[in-house]
């Protein structure tokens, strides 16, 4: 397979359908899958519905994809050192930036202690549509209140939630494959400070890399495990992704299979049926995100995984149009893919 890189196609395809993914799990978050049946029918909910006051709303599983794809846009821009720290100090002040957003803090209080420009750089914070409250989550919003930038040998927190592998896919478009590993734990361990937390974004991070640079995606899950096991503490995070491996080869492709591999609401069991959802819909995103939203947990965070991974694989072209024409912030989705396409390492 030749490399995707040099084609706008495939980073829009990654983060529009990230994007699609949140936006149709959006209104079903939360509900038991006999809910969503009575609600949307035996096959579930395949189309955007009202949430949020509106169709084809995103949550915050976006809003942070988008700021993590500006923080690292402006290191490149702003930094010549490229290198691992640089990076997600940029970032870390992006998640400033859209912790803004959400009216947790005073953005005077955040240019006295952090500088005028984790407040006012960027794009993002000059669109309105970006400044509303998507059930953000409380691992994120705590450890960015704290005050203290988390890392992996100095977490904030004891946090595994998804909130740090929701976010990461940009880590993979921006950096090799050699670096993008080592990023996304960095950038997910700001505010996530368990391991399994950020390993299991080092992983997808780096399954996005390869994949955009050519692998199929056996090939790159082959080489993030590689990387996995070299990590202290990998255990979870490995177990899961091997689980969502056995399921594609040895369980019927349903809803059932998808709930055994867990709920989504912790970072390896988001990761594991993102992973499991995009290897057996076979080329159909339709296919792949509607099984990633159709369980009884995190279904913005699960939908939003496996958009990203079809949409690397298979471009924007691959996402049917009805997840496109409604989608919010599209507009500002399809301008972040250019920039970090025309910034990549």
């Amino acid at each position: 397979m030749g490399s995707r890189k040099g084609s706008i196609e495939f980073i829009k395809g990654c983060l529009i359908g990230g994007a699609a993914g949140d936006a149709l799990g959006a209104p079903v978050e939360f509900m038991p899958y006999k809910e969503i049946a009575r609600q949307f029918g035996e096959k579930g909910i395949t189309a955007y519905a009202p949430v949020y006051g509106r169709k084809g709303a995103i949550t915050d599983d976006t809003q942070m994809t988008l700021f993590t794809a500006e923080g690292l846009i402006l290191s490149k821009v702003r930094d010549k050192k490229h290198n691992i720290e640089s990076m997600t100090g940029f970032v870390y002040q992006a998640y400033l930036r859209w912790l803004t957003t959400q009216r947790q803090v005073n953005p005077d209080l955040l240019i006295k202690k952090h500088g005028t420009c984790a407040v006012i750089d960027g794009l993002l914070i000059t669109r309105d549509e970006l400044y509303s409250r998507r059930a953000p989550g409380n691992s994120c919003l705590s450890a960015l209140l704290s005050g203290k930038q988390g890392t992996c040998h100095d977490p904030v927190n004891n946090s595994k939630g998804c909130g740090g592998v929701m976010r990461i896919a940009p880590a993979g478009l921006f950096a090799e494959p050699d670096l993008a590993f080592d990023l996304g734990c960095s950038l997910a361990a700001i505010t996530h400070g368990h391991p399994t937390g950020y390993l299991a974004a080092g992983c997808l991070a780096r399954i996005i890399s390869e994949i955009y640079r050519g692998s199929g995606l056996l090939d790159a899950v082959e080489k993030s495990l590689k990387i996995l096991k070299t990590k202290p503490r990998h255990e979870e995070c490995l177990k899961a992704i091997n689980a969502a491996m056995r399921a594609v080869s040895h369980e019927p492709v349903s809803h059932k299979t998808v709930e055994r591999l867990g709920e989504g609401w912790i970072a390896e069991e988001a990761l594991a049926i993102g992973l499991y959802c995009a290897m057996v819909a076979g080329g159909d995103f339709e296919k792949g995100i509607c099984l990633a939203v159709n369980h009884g947990g995190d279904s913005d965070s699960t939908g939003s995984i496996a958009g990203q991974i079809m949409g690397v694989m298979y471009g924007i072209k691959a996402i049917p149009e009805k997840y496109i024409k409604e989608l919010e912030l599209a507009d500002i989705i399809g301008e972040i893919s250019i920039d970090l396409f025309e910034n990549v390492l």
